[in-house]
């Protein structure tokens, strides 16, 4: 599956960014990716290409490209626990900055950018992330009602806007959870608000895992967590994108 180098024109400049596709000369359904906080690292490149393979056009920006190029920080092969602190240290003053006007003028170049690739196939496109990446794909959903038929979201943060931001989605949404993220009575709370939003949806805690683990790389790793992810994520795609 290759992987092709791009720049994203912002009205901050150019991200830099990758996408994964079939090298088959078809046009395919687009899908935005959000990494998580750790950003783009080859094991968000192993996500990209695995997720191109059931024919889609992944398009994976980096979101802090205001600060530099990825690697933003440096990273280690494996992100264990022990350094797991003094990365984080370096990446909260760079999500605190990623203000939701940041967020949603970058969504609209990264969208633009993703419907305009001449590998992309006509008609709605779907956005998924992970950690902060999931409540990004949140907001972005939201933002585009007309355009994002569907999005999915994995051990992120996608209440912190709070009930009136899910009435703006219109698109098929999975919200997978970790264990150690939310409580089961939150997580009524939450889809108590879905239902009310009327979202089409599925929002579910992954049993026995914890805050990232679909990501190989860390610690937090749960190789049946990623199974379900996939077990969700592919048939929504599949759903809401079948007509591109």
């Amino acid at each position: 599956m290759p992987i092709k180098t791009l720049q994203i024109p912002t009205t901050d400049g150019q991200a830099d960014a990758f996408a994964a596709f079939p090298d088959n000369g078809e046009q395919h359904p687009g899908v935005l990716m959000y990494a998580d906080g750790f950003g783009i690292r080859p094991v968000l490149r192993e996500m990209a290409r695995e997720l191109a393979g059931h024919g889609y056009y992944v398009l994976v920006p980096n979101i802090f490209y205001r600060h530099g190029p990825a690697p933003v920080i440096g990273l280690p092969e494996h992100i264990g626990e022990e350094v797991r602190p003094a990365i984080m240290a370096q990446l909260m003053p760079l999500i605190e900055s990623h203000t939701a006007e940041r967020v949603l003028s970058d969504a609209d170049a990264y969208l633009r950018f993703l419907t305009t690739q001449p590998e992309v196939a006509a008609g709605p496109v779907a956005v998924t992330g992970y950690c902060i990446g999931g409540l990004l794909a949140m907001r972005t959903a939201a933002a585009h009602p007309g355009q994002v038929a569907a999005v999915a979201a994995f051990h992120g943060p996608v209440g912190a806007d709070g009930p009136d931001a899910l009435a703006e989605i219109t698109a098929r949404v999975h919200f997978g959870h970790a264990e150690s993220d939310l409580t089961p009575e939150v997580l009524g709370e939450l889809n108590r608000a879905l239902d009310a939003a009327k979202v089409d949806y599925t929002s579910e805690i992954y049993p026995g895992t914890v805050h990232g683990f679909t990501m190989s790389d860390t610690d937090a790793f749960n190789p049946a967590g990623l199974q379900r992810h996939w077990e969700r994520l592919l048939p929504l795609l599949d759903r809401a994108l079948a007509n591109s």
